[in-house]
């Protein structure tokens, strides 16, 4: 187990969405598989709904997911300090650079 209580995963040197391409060494899909598998596992699970997908989790209108993301001590999320955009630190970096330029010396 991890520090977050997951399981580490291994890559097996196969692609994880079930088409047995062989791929990389530390790689778990092959270019663009993930988002194959991720397709198929929700319409399998979720009829193709997000919205399905988030209702199972307990999250929607009522109990937002943006900001369980950004509140979890294991997500590395965060929140834009100058507006109401979150998302993964790269994304953050981004977005700051892109809608906030003169507030962090780039504009």
């Amino acid at each position: 187990m991890s520090i977050t209580g997951k399981p580490r995963l291994i890559p097996t040197g196969k692609c994880w969405c079930g088409c047995g391409r062989d791929v990389g060494l530390g790689k778990f899909f092959a270019a663009g598989h993930d988002k194959i598998a991720e397709a198929a596992l929700m319409a399998l699970k979720y009829d193709g709904s997000v919205a399905q997908l988030l209702h199972a989790h307990g999250y929607g209108s009522h109990h937002s997911v943006r900001h369980a993301a950004v509140t979890d001590p294991d997500c590395s999320w965060e929140k834009c300090a100058d507006c109401n955009y979150s998302g993964a630190p790269a994304s953050i970096a981004n977005h700051r650079k892109k809608d906030h330029p003169e507030r962090h010396g780039l504009g």
